[in-house]
């Protein structure tokens, strides 16, 4: 019997970050993150808390018989911590909530509520969620930014009158010590262990772990065949781009390519380090390359630049996404990139783009699922280069560029499917 939970809220910026750190914490060694929908920070920061890469499950990429192989897959320690998206239901329209994934796998969800200034409203806001959809998953719910023993009693006897079957599993004191003169983002990198240790225990306190233990028993389905297409491996070598600048890659697209090229070699751009002479195929995954700090630490990796511009030369395949597509391009802003391929680009201040997309192929009319988030825009570029697809929305006109054997693209998408 394998242990798991998703781990929502009512909203983004509720604390499910945070809990979700403290979980993988008091887990460690024994368990396997899990990020609900498209992001690609949040799994960074799990991998960093729990030691081990954190797999997005997404139900608008992927199916249910293609998300129960990814939990079967996956799950392989004990225990499985899955951090929601936004709302609990927040991307019903898409099949993508954290309502959709953990109803499809049968995850028990544990919904964070903040107790802050409130207390017989959160019941009321509670019934709404457990009654909005009748097959929802919530069994269990902790209370968030409570002020003190008496308030988290008085919330609980309400919710308890209000909201039968639902475990009030405990609460997180507002203002914990060992945050409350720092902040605490998504970077961890000045974050030690013994301090993400302090932390967890704080979140944890007063949450009876022994009945959240209990909740979140689930039996995994084992999937009676492949539901992906069959890969067939080629026998080349591929070289994945990934390092500090290129981070913005699912976990299961690296090991996607371990199973379809014979050898995957790692390249990091930042430190220089080059395109082998024989590699056949080269992928540029998303991430940052047009900040002041992400540009200073690709600017000067010139022996980095001119092998890919060999091999680029040499009409070997590239695919490059989002960050990737950019690195490609002449330049974004007074920012020098690669100048592969003849295309600029511009940082707007607002959002460009933020969503799931259908790509169908000019060629073989293919759809492609996937998502886009970027604040980039593309001011110039030949229209030759626009043949790879088009964008099902009105406003993705620049969504895929082809020279040659060369594909860029902003949109990012899962390969297995």
């Amino acid at each position: 019997m394998k242990k798991a939970l998703v781990v929502s809220a009512i909203a983004s910026n509720q604390g499910k970050t945070l809990l979700t750190m403290a979980l993988l914490t008091h887990f460690k060694n024994n368990v396997r993150p899990f990020k609900i929908g498209p992001d690609f920070i949040d799994p960074q920061f799990h991998a960093k808390v729990a030691a081990t890469h954190s797999v997005n499950l997404d139900g608008y990429m992927m199916n249910q018989e293609q998300l129960e192989w990814m939990l079967h897959t996956y799950l392989d320690k004990d225990v499985g911590i899955c951090e929601g998206v936004m709302g609990f239901y927040d991307g019903m329209d898409k099949g993508s909530s954290a309502y959709d994934v953990a109803k499809m796998l049968a995850i028990p969800t544990l919904l964070l509520l903040d107790a802050g200034g409130s207390y017989i409203t959160i019941a009321a806001i509670l019934k709404g969620m457990l009654e909005f959809r009748d097959d929802n998953t919530i069994q269990v719910v902790v209370l968030n930014k409570v002020s003190s023993q008496m308030h988290f009693d008085l919330v609980k006897k309400h919710i308890e009158f209000e909201c039968k079957g639902v475990v009030v599993a405990g609460w997180i004191e507002k203002n914990l010590p060992s945050i409350a003169s720092r902040h605490l983002g998504l970077d961890l990198e000045e974050l030690e262990v013994q301090e993400l240790s302090s932390i967890a225990n704080d979140v944890l306190k007063h949450i009876d772990m022994r009945l959240l233990e209990i909740v979140m028993d689930i039996k995994v389905k084992k999937p009676l065949a492949y539901p992906f297409k069959k890969i067939v491996q080629e026998d080349e070598k591929c070289v994945l781009v990934y390092d500090k600048n290129f981070s913005f890659m699912y976990y299961d697209n690296i090991e996607y390519l371990k199973e379809l090229y014979s050898e995957l070699v790692f390249v990091d751009s930042t430190k220089d380090e080059v395109i082998p002479s024989d590699a056949d195929v080269v992928v540029i995954g998303g991430g940052y390359v047009e900040t002041d700090e992400s540009y200073a630490r690709i600017k000067d990796s010139k022996n980095f630049k001119t092998s890919l511009i060999t091999h680029a030369n040499a009409n070997k395949h590239i695919y490059a996404e989002c960050a990737g597509l950019i690195y490609l391009g002449k330049k974004i802003d007074d920012k020098a990139m690669s100048g592969i391929l003849d295309i600029e680009f511009k940082l707007g201040e607002k959002r460009a783009r933020l969503g799931y997309y259908k790509s169908v192929s000019y060629t073989s009319q293919k759809i492609t699922k996937g998502h886009a988030f970027h604040y980039s825009y593309i001011t110039s570029a030949p229209p030759a280069y626009a043949g790879l697809y088009k964008i099902s929305q009105k406003n993705m006109k620049d969504g895929g560029y082809k020279k040659g054997n060369i594909y860029g693209t902003y949109l990012h998408s899962m390969w297995r499917v």
